[in-house]
C-alpha cells in the first residue's frame, strides 16, 4: 500500500551548518564549566567531560544545558562523554529514557541493577542500550581517555528524568551540605531507593 507522496525538503547551506557538530568545537555542559563543584564532587555525579552533541528543541531543558550546536532530534539527545581512566558517574536510573552508550575510544565496565550482579566490559564500537529504571554506572578500565557516544531517547529527557539514590546523596554530603542542594537546583534528583551495594 503507498501512500502520498512526500514533498522533499530544500535545506538553505546555513540549515545544513547548523545540524553539524564538530568533535573539535563541542563545549562542555555549563555546570561543569561554572568552577561551581570540585573535581571530587563532580567526578560522583558525571562523567569527567560532557560534551553535548544534540539538545532538545526550543525550551526543553535537560540536565545537560543548552551548549548543544545541533538543536533537536525529535526527542533524542547525544552527549559525548569523556573519561579519564578509573572515572565515570555514579550508580543512577533514568526514570523514562533509554540511554545507549557506544565506546568511541578506550574500554569501560559498565555495572547495572541495584545490586550490581550484572557487568559488562565494552571496547572500541561496542554498543549497550539500557531501559529506563535500570540502574546503571560506568568506569574508564583502561589506561587512557576513554570516550562514549551516549544516546538518549524514548521518552523526555528532561530536568526530572535522571535520579540517584540518597546513598549518592551521602556521599557529596561529605564534601559539604551545599553541593547536594546545588546539584538539585541544576534539575538532578537524589530520591531513588537507597542502592544496595554502595553509590559506586
Amino acid at each position: 500500500m503507498s501512500g502520498s507522496p512526500i514533498a522533499p525538503i530544500n535545506l538553505t547551506e546555513a540549515q545544513i551548518l547548523q545540524r553539524v557538530s564538530r568533535f573539535s568545537e563541542l563545549k562542555e555542559m555549563p555546570s561543569q564549566s561554572s568552577g561551581e563543584f570540585p573535581q571530587d564532587v563532580a567526578d560522583i555525579v558525571w562523567a569527567r567531560r560532557l560534551l553535548p552533541v544534540i539538545g532538545l528543541e526550543g525550551e526543553g531543558r535537560t540536565a545537560f544545558g543548552k551548549s548543544a550546536p545541533i538543536e533537536g532530534a525529535a526527542g533524542m539527545t547525544m552527549i559525548v562523554a569523556a573519561c579519564p581512566p578509573g572515572t565515570g558517574p555514579s550508580l543512577h536510573v533514568h526514570r523514562r529514557t533509554y540511554e545507549t552508550f557506544t565506546v568511541l575510544r578506550g574500554t569501560f565496565e559498565f555495572d547495572l541493577l541495584e545490586d550490581r550482579r550484572h557487568k559488562v566490559r565494552l571496547g572500541a564500537f561496542d554498543t549497550i542500550s539500557i531501559p529506563p529504571r535500570v540502574y546503571r554506572c560506568f568506569t574508564n578500565v583502561g589506561d587512557e581517555e576513554g570516550l562514549l557516544q551516549v544516546l538518549i531517547s524514548g521518552g523526555v529527557n528532561d530536568m526530572e528524568d535522571v535520579a540517584f539514590s540518597r546513598s549518592v546523596a551521602t556521599e557529596i554530603e561529605g564534601y559539604g551540605s551545599r553541593y547536594v542542594s546545588a546539584f538539585e537546583k541544576l534539575g538532578y534528583r537524589f530520591d531513588e531507593p537507597a542502592a544496595s551495594a554502595g553509590s559506586r
